[in-house]
């Protein structure tokens, strides 16, 4: 933002100094820019917003101020109660591959790159992945959100953190991780609600065409970084994820997210969901392109068996003329089209994921 927005003012909240006045003499701190400025972390000092509003109401000007803030919970609830209206919302994930493309900061190998993550700090710092992502879990997700859930038990929402990351990549059965947590249904759907809001997981939909086949209408669960799935499941080093039974899983996972972040760096809503018929066929991911649909399948292995085609070409078939462009991505390095169906090594998605993320 500062980088954006070069002629603003910057105040980060953090400092002690900033937030007390800000909370003390909201009229005159907001005094103070009359162009407007950057105010990082505001979530700290909630009822600036409202002060904000009455600023925002007067002058009409757009853009004026822009506001950051790295907790969810607290930004969220001080807009929709004060600024609903009033702001444009954009979420910032986890880095894209097209982003530490452009700065060069790409892990050697893929299996790297699933088990470091795309977190901000473990790129512009010298941090080891495991000691962050330890700290992380228990600053944000074992303080914060446990705080905001009323958690009494860390030992239960912990071991819900854990199971939950051995799911991603699958469908999302509430009952049966409830029972495996050793807490109720209505605490699993409240646990995980949250941090979907807080952009941990993400929830994929499965597609609602029914192209005259019974289908499976429960969501899939994705971790929204596959560092942060990677952490929570012991996985310590890359090489022990080359042979982890839950490769494939962090591989599509990774995927997924590589098309949420094209759209929501857009600012965007996602486009995605999944299908799959009652007889176990399906299609990782469908595009949605409006008047077309673009089935994705996501195979994690260096090589393409034939078995890798048929859940995309039953798919075509049942959607015909609706369907466009059939893409398998994988593991290996080699682009080529197989069976009408374009194969795109796991190095070229950054470019398909920000075509498919502007259409």
């Amino acid at each position: 933002m500062r980088a954006i927005f070069n002629d603003r003012p910057y105040v980060s909240l953090e400092d002690p100094d900033r937030r007390e006045f800000a909370t003390d003499d909201p009229r005159g701190f907001l005094g103070q820019f009359s162009q407007g400025a950057i105010l990082d972390e505001v979530q700290r000092c909630p009822d600036l917003f409202s002060y904000i509003q009455g600023h925002v109401d007067r002058k009409g000007r757009l853009g004026e101020w822009v506001l950051t803030g790295s907790q969810q919970f607290g930004m969220m609830s001080a807009v929709t109660q004060s600024l609903a209206g009033r702001v444009g919302m954009l979420a910032l994930l986890p880095f894209g591959l097209s982003e530490l493309k452009a700065v060069q900061k790409v892990p050697e190998t893929l299996d790297q790159l699933l088990w470091k993550g795309a977190y901000p700090p473990l790129y512009d710092r010298p941090v080891e992945p495991a000691m962050w992502y330890g700290s992380y879990v228990q600053t944000y997700l074992e303080r914060d959100v446990r705080q905001l859930l009323d958690v009494r038990d860390l030992t239960l929402f912990q071991r819900f953190l854990r199971l939950l990351a051995g799911r991603t990549g699958q469908l999302l059965n509430q009952s049966a991780l409830a029972d495996e947590t050793g807490v109720s249904h209505n605490t699993i759907r409240e646990w995980t609600s949250v941090l979907e809001a807080s952009y941990i997981i993400h929830r994929l939909p499965p597609h609602h065409r029914n192209f005259n086949k019974r289908l499976v209408k429960t969501p899939k669960v994705y971790f929204l970084d596959t560092g942060l799935a990677a952490w929570l499941l012991g996985i310590e080093t890359a090489q022990q994820l080359a042979t982890h039974p839950l490769r494939g899983a962090l591989f599509e996972t990774w995927v997924v997210s590589e098309y949420l972040k094209a759209r929501w760096n857009r600012g965007l809503p996602s486009n995605l969901s999944f299908w799959r018929d009652r007889s176990g066929r399906e299609v990782d991911l469908v595009i949605d392109k409006g008047v077309k649909l673009r089935p994705v399948e996501i195979k994690s292995g260096a090589t393409v068996s034939r078995d890798a085609f048929r859940g995309l070409e039953r798919w075509c078939e049942l959607a015909g003329t609706e369907a466009t462009k059939p893409t398998l991505i994988y593991g290996g390095t080699e682009a080529r089209v197989q069976r009408d169906i374009e194969v795109l090594p796991w190095s070229d998605l950054a470019a398909d994921a920000s075509y498919a993320g502007a259409c």
